[in-house]
């Protein structure tokens, strides 16, 4: 990872520290260079002589009008193409199209990223045209292609033309020089899947999926829109770049709900914080100064009225100081911070519950009112992760009066949504209380952010999500024929946090197992989302307009099972900012090890764990002066360092930074 630090808003300087290398390297998507070339001919039509040649930089002739050939750089990639124009005639020209999906490979138009339209060709190509240069010619700046794997290339007049070295130089992460350098890894064997790597490969693969989301300041999505056909990404997207945004082909701005996964992934892997600072700083200098509401999204959208996304910025906010310990960033947001919780605070009404008027959201149907989602989320998310991580928030920067409040309101919200949303029959938690509907969304939060109010009833939560699952994951009561990767990540988490392992690791298997081998994806970034039958027509019938080419194969929000694989099967989290304080309690989930680790600002933070039939060994090396706590996951006689330990009633056990070796047996 490149050594380097950005002043913007108080210092934050990210230095940079490797993961240990290993076997696992062998499964990060990121790319060996910045310079990307075509691995194979993906197809041909018409006459291309020694088309093969692109494939090794040299050099193939496009002859005739409608000749083309459609190259696969093997991976999702992102950012201006580059050629040579070796031989030509006054009347050559050619055109580019792109696509993520090999589904949607076409000499006529690429996939859509600007606008979703049913003929599925509002962005069309890229017109090179006569007369062309000899030579060297790169793409325009401002029609960078942010997301694909395919680059087709069409001969758009009769004379032929010949060309060489075609290659993509990558825009995302521009403040990184080696891409491939995490600074976290995870590793484990999967007994039950087809591929044993697949556990390995789905961490690395939500870890490349938000590298490509990691993008530089002036390149988003230009709103208005381009007319079709045309796209345009020279749009600037905050207040300092680079920045995370939601998408790597679209919609290329800052989402805070999409954060609310991404962040997470971001941490685990690269420890990138930059781009998610520049982000929250962008949200925050867009408040409204006289209300304290936050918009829905970053510019160029610069959407309004969602009372969800607002507390995901909330979120974000406690997410990145616990990453980072950002004090100084932290204060020159905290009155914009105060600002808003009292905004989302104003909304609750005399029953105690939110009353959610800014409808707008992940796109689910339903929502307004006194909703379980926008409760969980807007009050009890906030706690621990809003109103008593406010209240945690508050505590760094000595605002007492502030944290008291804030943790009382979230402990009499708990009260009131148990006695308003939990619907005994099902064994769920309802979507308001006028309906029997129960919420993927809602319920997942609600046993995530410790809503429930006994292991019997996260339990009850757990079983009964899975009502929804079909052989491809679960199909979303709340908009239906979807399955949401971003809802599933929650819901995963929720699995593991109500001792569910096996059952969250089903869950993993099915929805990304499928996301990562199916051939109409990418195979190396994350889709946006599908329908219950593996479609990509994802949303078609709430906003995308019947398009399956308008959604991303490249979506953070999609990246849950790698934090989850971090802090659940690893057991691996910090629990207080930077990991000064940390904790380690693996979730054996019928694996028999796993190792990994990431890196903060104090130093490295590793996890190694072994199970047999009747032991269990737990590697443990953390910075010198920082404590944590480790809950063993079987019981028996316990060792630290060889000297028997005495372990609490429910396992813990008390241990200081540096190297430990954990040993039960029984």
């Amino acid at each position: 990872m490149a050594l380097w630090s950005l002043v913007f808003m108080g210092t934050l300087t990210l230095v940079g520290a490797s993961a240990p290398a290993g076997p696992w390297d062998a499964f990060n998507f990121a790319p060996t260079s910045r310079t990307m070339f075509p691995t194979a001919v993906k197809e041909v039509s018409g006459s291309v002589h020694n088309v093969h040649n692109l494939v090794s930089r040299g050099s193939a002739t496009l002859i005739g009008n409608g000749s083309w050939v459609a190259l696969d750089f093997g991976i999702e990639i992102g950012g201006l193409v580059s050629l040579n124009f070796d031989d030509v005639s006054s009347t050559s020209s050619i055109a580019l199209s792109f696509t993520e999906s090999p589904v949607f490979i076409s000499p006529v138009t690429s996939d859509d990223s600007t606008y979703p339209s049913a003929n599925q060709s509002y962005d069309g190509v890229l017109q090179v045209p006569s007369p062309l240069p000899t030579g060297f010619w790169t793409q325009p700046a401002e029609r960078l292609r942010g997301g694909y794997r395919f680059l087709t290339i069409v001969s758009t007049s009769n004379d032929s033309v010949t060309i060489s070295n075609v290659s993509c130089a990558i825009s995302f992460a521009p403040h990184i020089s080696n891409l491939r350098d995490y600074s976290g890894y995870f590793y484990a064997s999967d007994p039950v899947s087809h591929d044993r790597n697949f556990l390995t490969k789905i961490w690395y693969a939500g870890a490349y999926t938000v590298q490509t989301n990691t993008v530089p300041l002036h390149t988003g999505r230009q709103i208005p829109m381009v007319s079709s056909p045309g796209w345009a990404n020279n749009a600037t997207l905050g207040v300092a770049g680079p920045i995370i945004v939601d998408g790597a082909k679209r919609d290329r701005a800052v989402w805070p709900g999409d954060m609310g996964i991404a962040v997470p992934t971001q941490f685990v892997s690269t420890n990138d914080l930059l781009p998610t600072r520049n982000a929250l700083s962008t949200m925050f200098a867009a408040i409204n100064p006289l209300t304290g509401a936050l918009p829905e999204s970053g510019p160029p959208l610069s959407q309004l009225g969602s009372d969800t996304y607002h507390a995901w910025t909330l979120i974000g906010t406690h997410n990145y100081y616990l990453y980072s310990g950002d004090d100084a960033w932290l204060q020159t947001v905290w009155a914009n911070y105060t600002k808003a919780v009292g905004f989302l605070e104003g909304k609750v009404g005399p029953e105690g519950l939110m009353n959610v008027t800014g409808l707008r959201d992940w796109a689910r149907l339903g929502g307004g009112g006194i909703n379980a989602e926008g409760n969980a989320l807007l009050y009890r998310a906030r706690a621990p992760l809003v109103l008593v991580t406010a209240a945690d928030l508050a505590s760094h920067v000595n605002s007492t009066e502030l944290s008291s409040a804030w943790a009382t309101n979230a402990t009499k919200l708990k009260e009131r949504f148990n006695d308003v949303f939990w619907l005994p029959s099902a064994g769920l938690y309802r979507d308001n209380d006028t309906t029997t509907l129960c919420p993927q969304d809602a319920n997942s939060m609600a046993v995530l952010y410790n809503l429930t109010t006994s292991p019997e009833q996260a339990d009850s939560v757990s079983k009964g999500l899975t009502k929804n699952w079909n052989n491809l994951g679960p199909v979303a009561p709340e908009l239906p024929d979807t399955i949401s990767p971003f809802i599933s990540g929650l819901e995963l988490q929720a699995h593991f946090e109500s001792g569910n392992d096996e059952r969250a690791l089903d869950l993993l298997r099915r929805e990304w197992g499928y996301m990562l081998y199916t051939n109409i994806s990418v195979q190396s970034t994350l889709l946006e989302g599908f329908t219950a039958n593996g479609s990509l027509s994802y949303r078609s019938y709430r906003g995308y307009n019947y398009d399956p080419a308008y959604t991303s194969h490249a979506h953070g929000w999609s990246s849950g099972p790698t934090s989850a694989l971090t802090y659940y099967v690893l057991g691996l989290t910090v629990t207080s900012p930077q990991g000064r304080t940390w904790q380690i309690a693996p979730h054996l989930s019928g694996l028999s090890a796993a190792q990994g680790g990431f890196t903060t600002p104090l130093g490295w933070f590793g996890a190694k764990w072994s199970a047999g039939k009747r032991s269990f060994t737990l590697h443990v090396d953390v910075p010198e002066g920082t404590t944590g706590i480790v809950k063993v996951p079987v019981a028996g006689k316990v060792t630290v360092n060889g000297n028997l330990a005495q372990s609490s009633s429910d396992g813990t056990l008390e241990l200081v930074g540096g190297k430990h070796i954990v040993f039960v047996w029984s």
